[in-house]
């Protein structure tokens, strides 16, 4: 890298975008020979660009099973997913410190840190004693003031306007 500051990324709000412009920093990263680890939660790894990835050298990590939106999960489903996103959170913080990656992307990390499903205390002591050369970007809505706090950028997506407003459904290499 340029630079020895290591800073951390970002991408927030209600509009399209936070997914994308996380991959493509990562894709900007590797095409540089960057080593980069992209990880999502609340998502099942069947998104069109992980196998892009891959075929870039970029590392993918995920939490395979589905449990569904928070707000219709039961309390087993909830215990269930905390476990998991917990578990995955702990491998790709360790992954990243010992195999020595450049680049780390959580990509729903807000999702999973706001609702408990990882441990808020440990996601901030990871994000504040980080490796030194790890740069590291995270993305959904409503990111809490001590993680805006800690960020050196913060990127805001609004919605102006969206098809799915209009009945239109996610489609398959653009929204998914």
């Amino acid at each position: 890298m340029g630079s020895t500051k290591r800073c951390l990324h970002i991408y927030c709000g209600n509009g399209k975008g936070k997914t994308t412009a996380a991959m493509g920093l990562a894709v900007r990263a590797a095409g540089n020979g960057m080593k980069v680890l992209v990880s999502q939660c609340m998502k099942n790894g069947c998104s069109c660009e992980v196998s892009m990835l891959e075929k870039l050298g970029i590392t993918y990590e995920c939490c395979r099973e589905q449990f569904g939106f928070v707000w219709n999960m039961t309390e087993e489903q909830k215990q269930r997913a905390t476990e998991a996103y917990t578990s995955l959170f702990e491998k790709i913080c360790r992954k990243a410190a010992e195999e020595e990656y450049d680049l780390l992307v959580i990509d729903e990390f807000m999702s999973a840190y706001n609702y408990g499903m990882i441990d808020q205390k440990k996601a901030l002591d990871f994000l504040l004693h980080r490796p030194e050369k790890l740069e590291v970007v995270l993305t959904g809505r409503e990111p809490g003031e001590e993680l805006l706090k800690l960020a050196d950028y913060v990127t805001e997506m609004k919605k102006i306007k969206h098809p799915y407003d209009q009945g239109i459904p996610a489609r398959k290499g653009i929204e998914m």
